[in-house]
Order: structure tokens, then sequence, then C-alpha cells
């Protein structure tokens, strides 16, 4: 009898043939094989472990809470993605990603996240004043800027200079689709240095630490309270007293920056496109707004107040989870249910798919924000997981809901937003992207 035992596996040849268009988009495949060898299935390599993906609760509760310490983020970003964005909280693994989250947890408590509600929405008003009117304009390039801003705004408040965030923000973007490509086409990593594409990008790796570092420097020379989260991380203090060196800081912030912004540009993308293509769902979210308008409040109240446009964005990522997917190793041998892994298996879970699983959900492919209402909410919560689980859960998760929830309400307060019905199109890289999302914004005034 076999010491180890594994899901329904797919046949190599059929994985093989079907490659290229894997490559492009495995969401499709992914289904495919969910929907005809059960909520869990492998692959395996002659060269390699098994690769098992899953969009199973329970498989994915395992992973991530209940065995998490067996469970280790995989090389691809341990290894491959940590050489562009640093070695921090969502690159590390073991004592050493302990140490880190239990230093910027605090940073990123409710508490410390209310002082910067003020910054953030301070961004967002900057970026919705700047949004063209009558005419259909791609969504994601305006969340993106906005998302941007926001993120900077509230690391560094007021102390980087214009020019230097736009090339923080050129060279973050351009890092991104390298990652990808290199991640998707590791037969070309020769062919990528031969071209001079990884010097290249290498050294863009090594001008966007040296801007974060002139930043961090004169920082701690300055003796002005910012009150954003550059002080907080400056100050921050491990067990035995000592802080973070500027390494350890542009590590973080460069994380920051990256988990950061296009997460929640591409939340926000898909969000406003959703509530454009439901008018009813509109008229609510208006009607919303407006009674919170009425009432003259203070961002972090109006936040308290807009319930429903909440819904709307725990929703949208439902149906469209920014990390869409994510990748665990196991360190030893273990036990799932009725499977016994081998040490050096990676587990995919779709958090995409278990969104959107039947079994978890009625009309699982509708857009029906009255699913996370107070009443209903309670059902479904363990099944939903646009943060990820367990002790990884995003730290950012509290500012991100905060900053979405002031740019919906900002653009719906100045804005008469309407759309097409055509099928959102996705690409899944690292993130879940929105590709040629269009919205049509005429003046209210």
């Amino acid at each position: 009898m076999p010491k180890y035992k594994y899901p329904n596996t797919v046949p190599f040849y059929k994985f093989i043939s079907r490659l290229s268009t894997i490559a492009k988009n495995p969401i499709p495949f992914h289904r495919e094989m969910f929907n005809e060898l059960g909520d869990t299935f492998s692959i395996k390599s002659p060269l390699q472990n098994h690769i098992v993906l899953t969009r199973d609760v329970d498989v994915i509760k395992h992973i991530h809470q209940k065995k998490h310490k067996l469970y280790h983020k995989s090389k691809i970003q341990t290894k491959y993605l940590s050489k562009y964005v640093g070695y921090g909280l969502l690159t590390s693994n073991d004592e050493y990603w302990l140490q880190q989250r239990r230093l910027i947890q605090p940073a990123f408590h409710k508490d410390k996240i209310q002082n910067l509600v003020n910054h953030i929405n301070t961004a967002i008003k900057i970026q919705v004043n700047n949004i063209p009117i009558n005419k259909t304009v791609e969504l994601y390039p305006l969340m993106n800027e906005l998302a941007f801003n926001v993120i900077a705004n509230s690391l560094f408040n007021i102390s980087t200079e214009k020019k230097e965030l736009k090339r923080l923000q050129f060279i973050i973007e351009k890092l991104q689709l390298y990652i990808v490509k290199e991640l998707r086409e590791p037969y070309r990593k020769l062919w990528f240095r031969l071209k001079g594409e990884l010097r290249y990008h290498m050294k863009l790796v090594k001008e966007n630490r040296q801007i974060i570092n002139g930043i961090i420097a004169d920082r701690r020379q300055s003796k002005n309270q910012h009150d954003d989260l550059l002080d907080m991380l400056i100050h921050a203090k491990y067990e035995d007293g000592t802080v973070m060196t500027n390494n350890q800081l542009i590590d973080e912030i460069l994380i920051l920056f990256v988990a950061g912004h296009e997460t929640t540009a591409n939340a926000l993308t898909f969000t406003l496109k959703l509530i454009a293509q439901h008018p009813e769902v509109l008229q609510k979210v208006e009607q919303e707004i407006q009674a919170v308008i009425s009432q003259n409040l203070s961002p972090l109240q109006e936040i308290s107040q807009l319930n429903y446009v909440k819904c709307c964005i725990e929703e949208s990522m439902r149906l469209y989870p920014p990390a869409w997917i994510t990748d665990r190793v196991n360190i030893g041998d273990d036990k799932i249910g009725n499977y016994n892994l081998k040490k050096g298996t990676i587990i995919g879970a779709s958090i995409f798919e278990m969104h959107r699983n039947k079994k978890y959900w009625k009309n699982a492919e509708a857009f029906i924000p009255e699913r996370f209402s107070e009443e209903n909410r309670k059902e479904i919560l363990h099944f939903y997981m646009p943060f990820g689980a367990g002790p990884r859960l995003c730290i950012g998760n509290n500012f991100a809901m905060y900053e979405m929830i002031l740019a919906v309400k900002a653009v719906i307060e100045n804005f008469k937003i309407s759309s097409n019905a055509e099928v959102i199109k996705v690409n899944p890289l690292i993130t879940l992207k929105p590709v040629d999302v269009q919205l049509i914004f005429e003046s209210k005034s």
C-alpha cells in the first residue's frame, strides 16, 4: 500500500498539451478540472513533486490556519518575488516573518489607521477631481493612480517630492510587469539575461531602494512629527529595544507599495464597474451616500455609516478577489482528510474558485451585495477570504477597506456613472487584474 495518497490527478499530457493557454490564463483550466475531478485535484510532473490545487474551504483553512506552521510560502515569493520587492512580510517565512509581523502589526491596528483617514481622504479627493467627464474612460489607470497616491501619502505624508513619487510609481509598475513575465516564461530566463532585461530591471531595483533610502534618511534627521506610516515604522521597536535598519525599512515599504496599491486599484475597478452595471444597486449606493453627506460627518464617521457601500466592496472582492490564488509548500509530510501529502508538495489555494463554489454560495456568479448585510454575513464569512486567513491575514485589510469605502463615496458623490453590461474580463497575474474595464463619468453639478 503506498505511503502517500493524493487527490484525483490530471494526466500530465493533458497539462502539457495546454501549457501555452494555461500560461496566459489558468482560470479556465482550473475550473474545468475542478468540475471534472472535484474540489481538490493534483498534477504530477515526472521531474517534480505533486502540485495540488484546491477550492475546498477545509483544505484551505488547514494550510492557512490549522497547520499553518507546517506550510510555508513557496519559492515563487520567498526567492523570485523578493529579488525585486525585498524580503519583507509578504516574502519571508519562519522566525523572521513572525518577528516582523509582531513589530509592524501595531502600526496597522484600527486605532492607528483611523489617524491616517484624513491623509487617505485628501489623496482620494485630489485624484477624483482629475477624473475626465462626459466620455468613456479606461477605469483601471484612474484607480491605480488613486491607490498609489493614497499609499504614498499615507506612508510619507509631505516628506517626499512629487517627482520622486512619480519615479517610484514608474519603477514599481515596470518591475511588476517583469516579475510576471519571468514567472510565466521561466524557460526564457537565459534569453532575458542575454537581452539585458534582467540587468535593466535589477538597476531599477537598486534605484528604487536608493530613492526610499533617501526618504528614510531625511526623516531620521527630521525633528518634525508627520503622523504617517513611515514615522510609525521608524520608531517601532523589537522586544530588545532596537529598531529596523534602513534595509529592513526599505523591504517593508516596498512590500506595502506593491501589495497595498495594486490590489486596491483592482478591487476598486471591479467594484465601480459592478455597481454601474446594476442600476438597482447604484440607486441604493447613491441614496446611502446622500444620507451620509447630509449629516456633515467626518471621514471616519462616514466610513462607519456607509454599510451598503461596504457590502458592495465585499461582494466585488468575492467575485474578483485581488489575491486570487495563494501558494504554500509543506515542510513535512502531512495528512489532510483522506490525503497523505509528501513533504515538498505545493498547494495552490484558489480563492477565486472557492468564492464561486456553488457548494458554499447561492447564485454564486451573481453580484448580490445584500449577502454581506449584518443579518446574512455570519453564514458566509467561513467561505470568504479576500485578505487571506490565519496568522498571515493581510496586515493592511482595515487600511484597504477604509480607503475603498471613501473612494467609492467620493466617486459616486461627484459623478453619475454608467456602463454597458459587457462581461468583465480579467488577467490573473500575481494579482487578479481587470482588462479593458470602461466607465462613463458625467458631472452631477
